[in-house]
């Protein structure tokens, strides 16, 4: 039985580890805290998890086929409960049986016919060897604060701290805060903070982008924006038609943020772009948080602006991002794998020809829950190592071209990912369940179930707890709505 070395312990290493040993091999875990969990475990030093943050994504997209969460779980589940799934997921398949924690890897190089890892350990370094690896330490882990001039000398009495590191809106209660960066993360804290004591807070942003919310009239997010059918719908080969469409559905769903007193979003909304808060619009209505631009320079703890405005803060909250972190790999195989602090090319995502046995789990940026898909990136894994699915040279090097091609470096779409690593897997329902529940399926957010339907691995009740579901959270019919008199 081959040996997997399985890198990292949260949600990705998890669904990895459960699969490969579906497929016949044998994972170890190696994991650099002291438990499970990565992000969702806000003791480890690596989670940027703050300890009463709920997901920005439904239940249903952020937990695992096999499992569901709990009777009396939110809609959207507090980091605790996601920490909860995933411990009794571990459980579930004996995954810990064969992990390491306190252990960090060091050095990663190829031999002949293995991998050599050296980890850092509460006993000294040790030496491993591995017939496959697996790396899934995360996307999200090295902070990224861009430089303004001025920056290292601010004065504020609260510093400077980047998104990663907030813990608690108590710290900036009475505080004057500015929080930088306009997608999700800073938007949050900056709601978080509106509503829970701070005394002013404004948010810096490079650009508005058009914001969606959590819920759309009692409906999570997800069944009007990440929906099976968009994923699988043939692209609008009109650009402008494209274009006009996202606009409109822009402004169907999360309005026009000009109309709630932010800058107004370019008309194009792939230049703008999406972010996501259920509360962020309403409290710039509201005035308890205000919009302005980007940073120009920093003196003491007057910040400037690029409109020339400035103001007085005492706290900065930098919401700008992650860079790529992978300081193990050696420079032969950065150098292979084209990496950066953005990316990597990879053959789907997933593993590279010139590095055979090596593969990488959730080393993309995201729009969306990424549960559901890791668990489909880690099925097309194991399938492809077990040979369950085949790929030729031809296809890797077709893959590897198109990713030069697509930017895997820009964000991907939750529900594009999923269908695209279920076609490689077999598991797209389309052709393999009957009409009427492929009706269904293409009206509903992208869950895991959805892709335990039909294919390897079906689930015999994946069909009952997927309409379950979809009954619960779905999109209210029409009848419901009816008028009854006109």
């Amino acid at each position: 039985m081959e040996r997997v070395a399985v890198i990292g312990a949260g949600p990705g290493g998890l669904a990895a580890a459960r699969w490969l040993r579906e497929c016949g091999f044998d994972p170890w875990i190696y994991e650099s805290h002291s438990a499970l969990g990565g992000q969702w475990n806000n003791a480890n030093p690596l989670s940027g998890i703050w300890p009463q943050m709920r997901t920005n994504t439904y239940i249903a997209t952020t937990q695992f086929s096999d499992l569901d969460h709990p009777p009396g779980t939110a809609i959207f589940p507090r980091n605790g409960e996601i920490l909860d799934h995933l411990e009794a997921y571990a459980r579930q398949f004996d995954l810990l049986a064969n992990a390491s924690f306190d252990t960090t890897l060091k050095a990663l190089e190829q031999s002949d016919d293995c991998y050599r890892l050296t980890f850092a350990t509460r006993e000294g370094d040790e030496e491993v060897e591995a017939d496959r690896v697996v790396i899934a330490t995360g996307r999200y882990n090295k902070p990224k604060i861009p430089p303004i001039a001025g920056l290292d000398g601010f004065t504020g009495r609260l510093g400077v701290l980047h998104a990663h590191r907030y813990k608690s809106p108590d710290m900036f209660r009475g505080a004057r805060v500015l929080v930088a960066g306009g997608a999700i993360s800073a938007l949050e804290i900056a709601s978080d903070l509106a509503m829970l004591g701070a005394q002013s807070v404004h948010l810096a942003q490079r650009r508005q982008r058009y914001v969606m919310p959590k819920m759309v009239r009692g409906v999570p997010f997800e069944y009007y924006g990440f929906t099976y059918a968009q994923a699988a719908r043939t692209p609008e080969p009109d650009i402008e038609k494209a274009r006009d469409d996202l606009r409109r559905f822009a402004l169907r769903y999360g309005g026009d943020p000009a109309r709630y007193g932010a800058p107004a979003p370019a008309s194009d909304t792939l230049a703008a772009g999406f972010t996501g808060s259920q509360h962020y619009l309403n409290l710039v209505a509201e005035d308890r948080i205000r919009p302005v631009p980007w940073i120009t320079s920093i003196a003491g703890e007057t910040v400037s602006f690029a409109d020339g405005t400035s103001i007085e803060a005492d706290a900065i909250i930098f919401g700008t991002g992650f860079d790529l972190n992978l300081p193990f790999l050696s420079d032969p195989m950065r150098d292979v794998l084209e990496a950066d602090d953005r990316g990597l090319t990879l053959a789907d995502f997933t593993t590279h020809p010139g590095l055979p046995n090596l593969a990488f789990v959730g080393m993309f940026a995201q729009n969306g829950g990424y549960i559901t898909v890791l668990e489909q990136q880690a099925r097309y894994l194991a399938y492809l190592w077990s040979g369950l699915v085949a790929r030729t040279p031809g296809q890797f090097a077709q893959a590897l071209a198109e990713a030069r091609r697509e930017r895997q470096t820009d964000y991907q779409d939750q529900h594009m990912m999923a269908l695209r690593f279920a076609r490689l897997c077999g598991t797209d329902p389309a052709g393999q369940v009957d009409e009427d529940l492929l009706a269904t399926v293409r009206t509903s957010a992208t869950t895991s179930l959805i892709y335990r339907l039909a294919g390897p691995h079906a689930l015999p009740d994946a069909e009952a707890r997927f309409r379950a579901s979809f009954d619960r959270y779905g999109p209210i019919s029409d009848r419901e709505t009816a008028d009854e008199h006109p």
